[in-house]
């Protein structure tokens, strides 16, 4: 595991200097908050054979970015009437960091999508990106984090109100109102999740890739199983709901 970690490391940094060379994008040279370069969590470590050189995964990424964001702004502009669609795509550089890929807001609360080098290094075609970038796009485009953060905010009320009701202290009532946002922020995060399955593999559909192929990504990652208060489904519900999606796009459209 040493020697494979040290050869991911080797390719973030030779995918950093590729990237600022090619990305349409911007690249984050610091800490944000989410994840960044490490080892891959993958059940497996990758095969050296099936992982693309650090030029070749930067080029990849710049096209699946430079043909999945416009398609994303299109559906984007469809679904939401706030105009809350100019899209970004950042990659974080930070070292050592894992493999991720994570929505947040801007100042201006446009999206931004922002994507690990361990996670660009370990996506093995372009399919498997688009399907990621997509559903990371989508992720905006249905309002998950103003929904996310009103459950929070419902829970936390609801588990402090009871606490006070019992005579619990205000040391009490705090941590139960902790308790409850986590649990309220939890509570439809599987649902938020195959959401964004469905039209993110409609969205990588429509810009020209296989979300089949993209989402065999599922297979490399860790089952989560029907785990209590997790925050993604099971791998094979993940993969049903991208076959669904994409048979419904097709008859849509007639193919």
């Amino acid at each position: 595991m040493g020697e494979f970690r040290k050869s991911v490391t080797s390719d973030c940094a030779r995918i950093v200097q590729v990237a600022r060379r090619l990305l349409p994008v911007l690249v984050l040279s610091g800490a944000v908050a989410l994840s960044a370069c490490s080892a891959p969590q993958v059940e497996n470590a990758p095969d050296g054979e099936s992982r693309l050189g650090p030029q070749a995964a930067a080029a990849q990424f710049a096209q699946v970015a430079s043909t999945v964001e416009p398609v994303a702004e299109k559906v984007c502009r469809r679904k939401r009437k706030d105009g809350r669609c100019n899209f970004r795509i950042l990659v974080d550089t930070s070292p050592w960091r894992p493999a991720n890929a994570y929505q947040t807001l801007d100042r201006d609360n446009q999206p931004v999508l922002i994507f690990t080098l361990a996670l660009i290094a370990d996506m093995r075609n372009p399919d498997e990106l688009a399907f990621v970038m997509s559903h990371e796009a989508s992720h905006h485009i249905l309002d998950h984090l103003r929904k996310q953060r009103e459950y929070s905010e419902a829970g936390a009320k609801v588990y402090a109100e009871a606490a006070a009701r019992g005579g619990a202290s205000p040391e009490q009532q705090k941590k139960a109102g902790e308790i409850g946002a986590e649990f309220g922020a939890r509570s439809y995060s599987k649902t938020f999740e195959l959401q964004a399955d469905y039209l993110g593999a409609q969205i990588a559909l429509e810009a020209g890739y296989d979300p089949l192929k993209g989402a065999m990504y599922f297979q490399r990652l860790p089952d989560p199983g029907e785990e209590f208060l997790g925050s993604h489904p099971p791998n094979a519900e993940r993969l049903a709901t991208v076959k669904r999606a994409v048979r419904a796009a097709k008859r849509k459209r007639g193919s």
